[in-house]
């Protein structure tokens, strides 16, 4: 079953303003201390980009329908802080006083961040396999958009690309592979493309089928079409 988080190219959610950029806000304090925290968090090492991305979008759907921006990167960094035991549940309601718990020492701190933020956490991955597909390639996305390592895992395969035709217009090289990453499975890195979707496959009555929409897909995404 689709997870809430995947919204695209469905119906019912309301307009698109193209217009707008304040996107994400930061306009109240709050905002960037969340922000804050959840960089400081990351850097203890105890999870990763793909652990985090998977803890906010198994919110549960109730309050990820009600939650702004940076509240569900809050509910997702702590449910990062107890599932790896850093952090108590009875600590984060009040109810026993904190204590430093694992990864505290390696807690970012201010005048680091600079230096953290330019250095950034590449996923790029050497490797000796070679890529199975070439730029012009056409290729079948998978159907369903699924974590076949876990069931109901994450996935960057949107659902509403599942099973589409598309081309191959750029291979990035070997990269983390998110739906192993994300679960604590290990790195499994795969080859990464850029590949070109006509929005007549994505949709039934596009007003224009035959603009496209570009989307960064592992290989095991897809298959040759």
């Amino acid at each position: 079953m689709t997870r809430v988080h995947d919204m695209g190219g469905r119906f019912g959610d309301g307009p698109i303003d193209p217009t707008d950029t304040s996107y994400p806000p930061r306009a109240e304090p709050w905002q960037t201390r969340a922000l804050a925290l959840t960089l400081a968090g990351g850097a203890t090492g105890l999870w990763n980009i793909d652990m985090s991305r998977r803890a906010r979008e198994s919110v549960a759907p109730k309050d990820y329908a009600r939650f702004s921006y940076y509240e569900k990167w809050l509910a997702g960094l702590a449910d990062l802080l107890v599932e790896t035991g850093a952090v108590s549940r009875d600590e984060l309601a009040g109810l026993t006083p904190p204590e430093p718990g694992e990864g505290a020492s390696r807690a970012l701190q201010a005048d680091a961040v600079p230096g953290v933020l330019a250095r950034g956490a590449p996923a790029t991955r050497d490797s000796a396999r070679a890529p199975r597909y070439a730029v012009g390639d056409p290729v079948l996305l998978r159907r369903p958009a699924a974590n076949l390592l876990v069931d109901g895992g994450h996935t960057r395969l949107p659902a509403y690309a599942a099973g589409a035709r598309g081309r191959v217009v750029r291979c990035h090289g070997t990269h983390v592979f998110p739906d192993a990453s994300a679960h604590g499975l290990g790195e499994r890195p795969e080859p990464l493309y850029a590949v070109a979707v006509a929005a007549g496959e994505l949709w039934a009555a596009p007003e224009h089928p035959g603009d496209e929409v570009v989307l960064d897909l592992w290989e095991s995404y897809m298959e040759p079409a």
